[in-house]
């Protein structure tokens, strides 16, 4: 998160709105501090993974200004950048989106299906970090269930992600970011395993 500037609050703030607690509420909290403080932000939100629409890519961008004035100099500059990329978005995604949030059943439905993904991921995380802690896995692990969302970066390099994959056939990216999402109660024994081993005797 970044905050600085005197006329204009810049403010980036990485948010997984649900995905991190499982509550819309408490995870929107560091767009409203902002606002309530009178900042004026920009909020890049995606649905991709709160609603499941990763074929859509649906999101939205909403501007918070402090004058009407700015408003309308703000949106005739988003639209010299919008015009020429896509003018018009593809509306299926967005119609998605928009079913659910106006129907209060549909809405409480998804609030309940997306507390019950975060807490999965959120239970995953857990278990992967006592699976390294009880083999002992050298290194502070604390991270995994620091980190929010869908993935997490392990702190494992390059060299020791190659082993993983050649002895346990586990594959993520060379920087060693993995889906928690990806993760059951049945392979996070695998999964540390692999890590131990890679951590204690990879070169």
């Amino acid at each position: 998160m970044f905050y600085g500037g005197s006329r204009l609050h810049r403010i980036f703030i990485y948010l997984k709105c649900g995905f991190a607690s499982g509550s819309l509420d408490t995870d929107a909290q560091p767009v409203r501090m902002f606002v309530a403080d009178g900042g004026e932000l920009l909020v890049a939100q995606s649905y991709a993974k709160n609603m499941g629409l990763y074929g859509e890519r649906v999101g939205a961008l909403s501007i918070v200004c402090k004058s009407a004035d700015v408003a309308s100099r703000v949106e005739s500059q988003v639209k010299l950048v919008v015009r020429p990329m896509y003018s018009n978005p593809p509306i299926h995604g967005a119609s998605i989106v928009a079913a659910i949030l106006r129907d209060r059943d549909l809405y409480n439905e998804w609030t309940i299906e997306l507390k019950a993904m975060a807490d999965r991921i959120i239970n995953m995380r857990q278990q992967l970090f006592d699976a390294l802690r009880s083999r002992g896995t050298p290194g502070d692990w604390s991270h995994i269930i620091k980190q929010i969302g869908m993935f997490t970066f392990t702190g494992l390099n390059a060299d020791q992600v190659s082993f993983m994959t050649k002895e346990y056939h586990i594959y993520m990216t060379f920087d060693g970011r993995i889906s928690m999402a990806g993760l059951s109660s049945k392979t996070v024994p695998h999964l540390a395993d692999a890590i131990d081993a890679a951590v204690t005797r990879a070169v």
